[in-house]
């Protein structure tokens, strides 16, 4: 099938992780539902118009866009579109720490509590807490070891004291091996899905009456602000964050609105 021998394409050929190359197969399989799979230059170039003047996400425009190119390459008829340039958005809508805490407080069972202390006190990714296994709860130095992480890139994430007692009580009630999941379904232990956490998050918010959309990322976005807030670094950010390059830690930390308006109340001069 056309599919299959593309997705071959993309990782012999190309090299690509699995993670890719789904998205990929995903945008051409898209484009040929509308424009069948031998579609003319013309064709794809006014469908890309359309993704672009759409109201689609940036990400979703971007990768519809990649894929589409490899696709096109694939079958012997290459082209190359513009990339828009991406936005970049302030990060207006954090949870201060107090709406975390009452998030932990409103959560129904231990296992709920762990997620969201881990989310929290970390940073992790959504993918990342869904991939984490036991073995790569590091107990006793209050740390989380992320193995290919997003850039399948390797690297640890500091937790708090409290958060490792919250895992250490999650352990005792749900035992299981060290290279078993740390967090499943109840029923066939199966690994969480990103869909999966996302959704407690959101109940988890609702349940704590905090009024603004609540989705893992924010958490990881919260951390940042509040560690900010406290008079964290920028270093000590980016290897929390685990960022390949200082400029991104940088142009996460610069698009949260309030942080920058903390640090001039903190030293503005006194005239008066």
């Amino acid at each position: 099938m056309q599919k299959e021998a593309f997705a071959q394409f993309l990782i012999v050929r190309k090299g690509l992780q699995m993670v890719t190359v789904e998205g990929y197969v995903g945008s051409y399989i898209r484009m040929s539902n509308v424009l069948g799979d031998y579609p003319e230059t013309d064709q794809v170039e006014k469908y890309i118009f359309a993704i672009y003047t759409s109201g689609c996400s940036y990400s979703h425009k971007l990768n519809t866009m990649l894929g589409v190119e490899k696709y096109m390459e694939f079958i012997g008829r290459p082209v190359k579109f513009g990339r828009q340039k991406k936005p970049r958005p302030i990060i207006k809508n954090t949870l201060t720490e107090a709406e975390i805490t009452t998030m932990i407080f409103n959560c129904r069972d231990i296992r709920q509590k762990a997620l969201i202390s881990m989310l929290a006190y970390s940073g992790i990714r959504n993918l990342e807490i869904c991939k984490l296994k036991v073995q790569d709860v590091l107990i006793t130095q209050n740390a989380i070891r992320v193995i290919n992480g997003k850039g399948l890139k390797d690297g640890i994430s500091q937790i708090a004291p409290e958060c490792t007692e919250i895992l250490i009580k999650y352990l005792n009630e749900f035992p299981r091996g060290q290279d078993d999941f740390f967090f499943t379904t109840l029923v066939k232990k199966n690994r969480l899905a990103t869909g999966d956490v996302r959704k407690w998050v959101k109940v988890i918010g609702k349940r704590a009456c905090i009024t603004k959309r609540v989705f893992p990322h924010l958490l990881r976005a919260s951390m940042t602000a509040n560690m900010l807030l406290r008079g964290a670094d920028i270093i000590s950010l980016k290897n929390q964050l685990r960022h390949a390059w200082l400029e991104t830690t940088l142009l996460y930390a610069n698009s949260i609105v309030f942080v920058e308006k903390n640090q001039y109340q903190k030293f503005a001069p006194s005239y008066i």
